[in-house]
């Protein structure tokens, strides 16, 4: 079906491979919606923090997910748009300045100034993401969203670049083309996730994104329509697991079960009747424990890592009240009931659970929780990008004059920040 613009997005975290496959809908170029059609969902232990740790897992899990969404969607997929998220992502604000060639700004000027921010020593190892302009200035004037057309001698840009490490990309898109697909996009994952989740309002007031992975927590702050802050920990909810299997005596896979089943990361909503019973071997005979127990445990992990995106916060210079539209939490382990709650007592600012819901249409009740958050808006950021004539390939992009390219490209930029 060549007519049928498809996207995939594939989340590939450190305890699940999320696939989400859409159709480009809507009014093209100005809104498109992602109207999704098929999602899959693999078990995968190849990922750790981020980084590919065992490419034939990956490979295995990628090739599960990918074939379910597409069972499900009934078309095939040749590219997929690929998150990205852990300690090895580094971010920092970059600024170029150009004298403008002519009476007025022209593309030309715009793609140079970038150009500029963009040429920074990366180091050898990092390759980039992301340069997404913040803001232009023209002749001392600040906060331009398009100077284009305007009158003035001097441009500047202030720009945020965020990098990868290299061979982290290069383990990721090794495992999807190996599963025998093709990786059009690598995106930072609270990036992707903010596309799903977050208003405009809420990025023009000061909003923070918290993703609860598997094996590390991200953090994105924005502000004024842009980001602002990006950090990644490596506390997480394998962390949580940890601890029931050392406080409850029971296997790893058995302390999943139990988080998913019984557990609550807020005590005060678990009632002191409750019991659990806990899985055992012929040795231990039949045990139970209080729930109460189970969800003391997992409290006290979730709140220290709560404790340590709040002190992020105060290291971004968005601490105590600084956050009015609050805090967004999305992610596997935000599905946990009382994560909302435990999250509005430390923060003490409004916290939602962040279910995708932004720019989407089909079977949107499929991928109605948080941990749809990242592969849902990574679907919307390939959707926007066919939309604006970025194609669905790279080398669409670059076949391009630098102002043929540049345009489109800032265009779009701009309309996610």
């Amino acid at each position: 079906m060549p007519d049928r613009r498809l996207v995939a997005g594939l989340d590939l975290g450190s305890t699940k491979t999320c696939a989400v496959i859409a159709e480009v809908a809507g009014d093209l170029p100005r809104s498109p919606l992602a109207k999704i059609l098929g999602v899959g969902l693999a078990k995968n232990s190849g990922v750790r923090r981020g980084m590919v740790r065992d490419i034939d897992e990956t490979t295995r899990s990628v090739a599960a997910a990918l074939k379910d969404a597409e069972r499900m969607a009934g078309a095939r997929v040749t590219d997929v748009t690929c998150g990205i998220a852990g300690e090895h992502v580094s971010a920092r604000g970059s600024t170029g300045v150009v004298a403008v060639s002519g009476e007025e700004i022209s593309p030309q000027d715009v793609a140079r100034v970038n150009e500029v921010a963009r040429a920074v020593s990366l180091g050898r190892d990092h390759e980039l993401l992301h340069d997404i302009p913040q803001e232009y200035v023209v002749d001392q004037q600040h906060g331009i969203s398009d100077p284009v057309g305007m009158t003035g001698t001097r441009l500047e840009v202030e720009m945020y670049l965020v990098t990868a490490q290299a061979t982290a990309g290069q383990n990721l898109r090794k495992s999807v083309q190996r599963a025998g697909y093709r990786v059009a996009d690598l995106v930072l994952e609270p990036l992707a996730a903010s596309y799903a989740v977050l208003t405009d309002d809420e990025k023009e007031l000061g909003v923070a994104l918290v993703e609860v992975g598997g094996s590390s927590t991200g953090v994105a702050i924005f502000h004024e329509g842009k980001i602002r802050h990006l950090a990644s920990l490596k506390y997480a909810g394998s962390h949580v697991t940890s601890d029931l299997v050392q406080g409850l005596g029971v296997t790893q896979s058995d302390a999943e079960r139990l988080k998913e089943r019984h557990g609550s990361a807020y005590s005060p909503l678990v009632s002191a009747d409750e019991v659990v019973s806990l899985p055992s071997t012929a040795g231990q005979g039949a045990r139970t424990a209080p729930r109460e127990l189970v969800a003391h445990i997992i409290h006290q992990r979730v709140d220290e890592i709560f404790q340590l995106v709040g002190r992020e916060f105060e290291r971004a210079g968005y601490g105590a009240g600084r956050l009015p539209a609050g805090v967004v939490l999305s992610g596997g382990t935000a599905h946990l009931p009382g994560m909302v709650e435990l999250a509005r007592e430390v923060f003490a600012v409004p916290v939602r659970a962040g279910h995708p819901e932004l720019g989407i249409s089909g079977l949107v009740d499929s991928v109605q929780a948080p941990r749809y958050a990242v592969p849902v808006g990574l679907v919307l950021y390939a959707a926007r990008k066919i939309a604006h004539g970025g194609g669905s390939a790279p080398s669409v992009l670059f076949g391009a004059r630098p102002e043929k390219l540049f345009a489109p490209l800032k265009r779009w930029l701009q309309d996610f920040f």
